[in-house]
């Protein structure tokens, strides 16, 4: 029998692998049978509505049926059934496909007790002394093993202590080399892989913030990807992006609506000399990295996490946990999410517990790789999202598990989304038989801003589930428990426990108007504590809804407590109330999609505005392969899925909307976005057809034309203001000059500056708006201290303050003629600020002001920076008010800093608030009691000044 050629072998695979796409899509959608129109360039994901988890299913079946290994980046980079042959074609034969194999590597352990004690670095500031600690204790040790994809068990690569800290290195000085300053901004758009860890430290090594950003998932993707992250890159100010040779010419798009973006680089291209890097001086307030939580392009939400913050976290899921020496990690959490970057990463990296790591795509292609790794690797913390532990339980077979044993695995973190009851129950049973313990299942809750965790289960206790009353709960949002009689009916609904706050964290629940509500009713979450986030980078109307008051920030979720454990019931923006009845989407969305026609995963149930101004109307969104001419069918699925909601929520939806597969929007990571659609529904976009690459990526480059000329409107409007401004305060401030030197009395010269303040003020449009000044409204001498900021602070404060007001200028500006003839008229007391030498003389100076019955002007802190924050307070101004038992009246300025940066002359447009506290009064004329009164007085301009610590 003749061979085949190779162009018939090609042809009888691309046969095959129709063959297996086409049986995949009836087994998706059984009542779905025309597959007449699948053909080899059909879009796997558009035309044929196949998901990343259909995706993983088929290339299953495809190693199975050619017995070759395909590589994980297949799921992502197929496009067609067409690329999908061409990969069989060109694939290695299966040698162990996968298979991470049954063998084990045992852990190495300490030998003496000795090296037991002080294991943690537990006086480590930063994540930076974190590192150097373990490089100094154990440079040597392995940090991560990563598991590469690849034929077989594929490559493995090792990475110790001291080579992530060379590397570290060598990107920090690269990141400088390219001129990062302290505090700019590095995106970090990479897949899982070592170069990840170097980079990340190396940005914050060099003394930058890293960004991480999602990579994109596949090429169809491109439009809404690099939409989505340029809005990301413009708000966080990204000055450098790192990422991957594929993503860098397609990433170029980016720079014309990423106005900062200066550098896109590779991982490779970070290779610098270490002995040129300039260490940076890292504080426990210093921002560690900004996390982007889900939300609208328009709208990016970057939260700010300190390593103070981390710290804590870390430190307290260490009290719970009981971490030592003797865990191995395992984990293929995207680095991009909190939970795979803080939790596994840096948790390794914090407790020195050696960390196995895979990338995602080796546990959605074959689940079953992450109980093999933790088999191997004798993991014993895993943590993963609800979905997983469900799809391992639809996807891992016997004869897949065989021969595993996971009895190691003594702490399976379930979080990052809504926990189910089956996944808590049905998972452990599944794998008992290999060694999983069911105690080692442990639901959990976090969120970004509070780094990670907030509430942890008990390791040891079995997950407790509460079953409460659904009418009470929808009708009273009151959880009434049930009666076991009662559980398993029809009425019940059931939630589980995600434990309680973390050690030095608190939680409550309070409802509409702040006020905590009692056990067992439903109320939105708060929160606080050492971990909780100081705001979201650059959105001050998103920071302000997070803020209450006493330190509480708002989650947005809803839930509440019984027996001290926290439930979690949904978010409070998605909780539809109709008809006086709170309706959770979620419940009614798991229900629609166990329908037959209904593509499981893919229904959005959300409240959206009546296109005829009919008020609100429930929409049930779902999709379907359900052909647009079988009407008789889309009707039997509209009248089920309308049932379905009477059932659930008592309530029938206004309108069902069926739509074709890869319509429901999502996230990167699979989670529905219901903003999203409903913002699709009230658009009426719903049907509009994928568009091709080459046209979103013509789309993308034509939509930065509109920010390119906005930016060009920008700067024109800002040089003209500035232009503006300084053509007034010449003159102004000549003449000013002049009648200061000319003026017969202190007096005179005081309100003349005080009413030309005023007036630059008003011709500028700089509106001054201020609270207090009725703690100034005495006779009695007072020191005044207010936070520095900008060169207009001066200008601001002589504008609001009364003219009886000496201020405190440093000794340089009265070398000048010009300033000294102005500020000595004024009577301003010139002092030196850093000879220690002359202390008691420069407090005689000042202590003079106030014996001539002036309250005497100070700023404490020196000096001022262009970024925000609160520096250290000097001791002068409050051992003159000691010594003096004069009160110390708290200034707090704000918006001056914006209106004109640290050593900038460039004005911009913005007004200033100003707000004057109740005056404190000295403890005493000791030392100790100037220290406690500078300590009082900074606190109370730090409550009013929303911005960074940085003492």
């Amino acid at each position: 029998m003749p061979e085949k050629n190779s162009s018939e072998e090609a042809e009888s695979t691309a046969e095959v692998v129709l063959e297996e796409v086409r049986r995949l899509i009836r087994e998706l959608d059984p009542e779905e049978s025309r597959t007449d129109g699948v053909h080899l360039d059909s879009s796997l994901g558009s035309d044929l509505g196949i998901d990343s988890l259909g995706r993983a299913e088929l290339i299953s079946r495809l190693e199975d049926r050619f017995d070759v290994a395909l590589p994980e980046r297949v799921i992502t980079e197929a496009e067609t059934p067409r690329d999908l042959a061409r990969e069989v074609g060109s694939a290695s034969p299966d040698t162990g496909r996968g298979e991470i194999g049954l063998e084990r590597e045992e852990p190495t352990s300490h030998e003496t007790e000795e090296e037991r004690d002080g294991w943690l670095p537990d006086e480590a500031e930063t994540l930076a002394e974190v590192l150097a600690w373990h490089v100094d204790q154990h440079a040597d040790r392995r940090h991560i093993l990563y598991l590469e994809e690849g034929p077989g068990e594929g490559e493995q690569q090792e990475l110790t202590y001291g080579e992530l800290a060379d590397r570290a290195r060598a990107a920090a000085a690269a990141f400088q080399a390219m001129g990062l300053d302290r505090g700019g901004s590095v995106g970090l758009m990479l897949p899982t892989g070592l170069d990840y860890f170097a980079s990340f430290l190396g940005i914050q090594l060099a003394g930058g913030v890293p960004v991480p950003l999602y990579p994109p998932m596949r090429k169809s993707q491109l439009e809404d990807h690099l939409e989505r992250q340029t809005g990301i890159l413009d708000n966080a100010r990204v000055k450098i992006l790192v990422t991957f040779e594929d993503v860098e010419p397609l990433a170029g798009l980016v720079r014309a609506k990423a106005p900062e973006l200066e550098e896109i680089v590779t991982p490779e291209e970070l290779a610098g000399d270490p002995d040129e890097l300039r260490t940076a001086d890292l504080s426990p307030r210093d921002t560690a990295f900004l996390q982007y939580t889900s939300g609208s392009t328009g709208d990016p939400k970057g939260v700010v996490l300190s390593h103070a913050n981390l710290l804590a976290n870390l430190r307290s899921m260490e009290e719970v946990l009981e971490i030592d020496e003797e865990d191995v990690i395992v984990s293929w959490l995207p680095l991009y999410h909190d939970m795979g970057l803080i939790g596994a990463w840096m948790g390794s990296l914090y407790f020195g517990v050696p960390l196995v790591l895979m990338s995602p795509l080796a546990f959605l292609s074959r689940p079953v790789r992450w109980l093999r790794a933790i088999h191997k690797y004798r993991g014993t913390l895993s943590a993963a999202p609800n979905f997983a532990y469900e799809l391992c339980l639809a996807k891992i077979d016997d004869d897949e598990a065989s021969g595993l044993d996971l009895s190691s695995w003594r702490l399976a973190l379930n979080g990052a989304e809504p926990v189910s009851p089956r996944a808590v129950e049905e998972f452990p049973a599944q794998f008992e038989e290999l060694g999983l313990e069911p105690r080692a299942i442990l639901p959990v809750y976090g969120l970004a801003e509070c780094s990670l965790a907030v509430t942890f289960s008990e390791p040891g206790e079995r997950p407790v589930i509460d079953t409460i009353d659904r009418e009470r709960f929808q009708r009273d949002r009151r959880a009434e428990p049930l009666d076991e009689r009662e559980e398993e009916g029809a009425e019940a609904l059931r939630f589980v426990s995600c434990g309680r706050p973390i050690p030095h964290h608190e939680v409550r629940f309070v409802d509409a108007d702040g006020r905590e509500v009692a056990e067992r009713q439903e109320g939105r979450l708060q929160f606080k504590g050492p971990s909780a986030t100081s705001g979201y980078f650059r959105n001050p109307g998103e920071t302000e809804r997070l803020m209450r008051a006493d330190g509480w920030l708002d989650s947005e979720d809803l839930g509440y407590s019984a027996d001290g454990r926290i439930y979690l019931t949904g978010r409070s923006k998605d909780v539809i109330i109709r008809a006086g009845r709170n309706i959770y989407p979620q419940e009614v969305e798991d229900a629609v999609g166990d329908l037959a026609g209904v593509r499981r995963g893919c229904v959005a149930v959300f409240a959206a505005h009546d296109r005829d101004g009919g008020g609100e109307k429930l929409v049930v969104l779902a999709e379907t392969r359900l052909d647009e001419e079988d009407e008789e069918g889309r009707e039997e699925l509209e009248r089920e899925v309308a049932e379905l909601s009477i059932d659930l929520t008592g309530t029938a939806p206004d309108e069902v909307v069926l739509v074709p597969p890869r319509v429901v929007p999502k996230t990167s990571s699979g989670k529905l976005r219901r903003s999203a659609a409903q913002q699709m529904y009230e658009a009426d976009e719903l049907d509009q057809p994928s568009r091709p690459v080459w046209l979103q990526i013509a789309r993308l480059a034509l939509s930065a034309v509109r920010p390119a000329l906005g930016r060009v409107r920008r700067r024109v409007t800002a040089l003209a203001y500035a232009v503006w401004f300084w053509s007034l305060a010449g003159p102004i401030g000549l003449l000013t000059w002049l009648a200061v030197c000319l003026l017969p009395s202190r007096s005179l010269r005081r309100r003349t500056v005080r009413r030309v303040a005023r007036l630059m003020a008003r011709l500028t449009g700089t509106s001054i708006e201020c609270d207090g000044l009725e703690h100034l409204d005495t006779d009695e001498p007072r020191v005044i201290t207010a936070n520095h900021a900008s060169y207009l602070d001066g200008f601001v404060l002589a504008a609001v303050l009364p003219p009886n007001c000496a201020y405190l200028a440093k000794e340089e500006l009265e070398q000048n003629l010009f300033t000294r003839l102005f500020l000595a008229r004024l009577g301003c007391v010139f002092v030196e600020r850093f000879d220690p030498g002359k202390g008691e003389e420069e407090s005689s100076k000042a202590a003079g002001a106030l014996e001539r019955g002036d309250h005497l002007v100070v700023f404490p802190e020196g000096t001022f920076q262009r970024a925000p924050g609160l520096l250290p307070f000097r001791m002068g101004a409050f051992v003159v008010a000691a010594e003096n038992g004069a009160p110390v009246v708290p200034v707090t300025l704000r918006g001056t800093r914006s209106k004109m940066r640290g050593s900038s002359w460039f004005p911009r447009p913005g007004n200033v608030r100003v707000t004057v506290a109740a005056a404190v009064e000295p403890d005493g004329e000791e030392w100790e009691d100037a220290v406690a009164l500078r300590n009082r007085v900074r606190a109370a301009i730090f409550d009013r000044l929303a911005e960074p610590d940085l003492a």
